[in-house]
């Protein structure tokens, strides 16, 4: 979606042409989330996915929903676990979006480097599927136009929409986790993330709903403005 570590200025162009359609056309500032995070005395490393933000470009610049990213997510851990600084500290993550779909992927590919983590929260993780065939239909496209596009996909990255799926890799979670979501998201089903929180295969578990909106970034505001569940 084009997010960094800072946000996404979809109140500006070209970001508010592309989300304007689904309410989306509204300002995500991450910085006052890492002020919190800092107050409550925590040590942050945010960092940019590959092709997001002042990162590199990766693997041709192509997004695969959690799959290349996942190097990135295993990267930053075993980052923080190499610096004489920082290999004793506890650590847990809080990953967004794409960045929560990366880390269920390496869930999934490196479970060892997942031992020792205290949690996890994840926000707002979503299966390709259901965002594109929403998309789809914000646009006037019929919805079954989605397997022609399937088709382009695979052509272009060597992965289908399914292989993509982001909901098959909640099984292999394996530390507490705290997911949230804006219910009624114009740009996903809830029946998703409700799918993939019931997949998880731990009793430390749970899932927020947030309510009275339907604009996706309301939920990557959430933290800011109602952080005490997360901390």
């Amino acid at each position: 979606m084009g997010f960094t570590r800072s946000g996404l200025p979809s109140h500006l162009e070209p970001w508010k042409s592309i989300w304007q359609a689904s309410g989306n056309d509204m300002e995500v500032n991450f910085i006052p989330d890492l002020k919190i995070l800092d107050e409550a005395g925590f040590n942050i490393l945010a960092h940019d996915l590959r092709n997001h933000g002042h990162s590199g470009t990766g693997n041709g610049g192509l997004i695969s929903t959690g799959i290349f990213e996942s190097r990135d997510v295993l990267g930053s851990i075993r980052y923080v676990r190499e610096r004489h600084d920082t290999k004793s500290m506890r650590i847990a993550l809080f990953s967004r979006c794409l960045g929560a779909d990366a880390t269920l992927y390496a869930m999934k590919r490196n479970p060892k480097d997942f031992e020792q983590i205290r949690c996890l929260v994840a926000v707002q993780p979503l299966s390709e599927e259901y965002i594109l065939t929403k998309q789809l239909e914000l646009a006037n496209i019929p919805k079954n136009r989605i397997k022609a596009l399937d088709h382009k996909i695979k052509i272009k990255t060597g992965f289908s929409i399914e292989d993509r799926n982001a909901g098959k890799w909640a099984k292999h979670v394996c530390v507490p986790t705290f997911i949230y979501q804006v219910h009624d998201d114009l740009l996903t089903d809830p029946s998703d993330v409700q799918g993939m929180y019931d997949d998880i295969p731990l009793k430390d578990k749970k899932l927020q709903w947030i309510d009275n909106t339907t604009a996706r970034w309301d939920g990557y505001l959430e933290f800011q403005r109602r952080p005490e569940p997360m901390l």
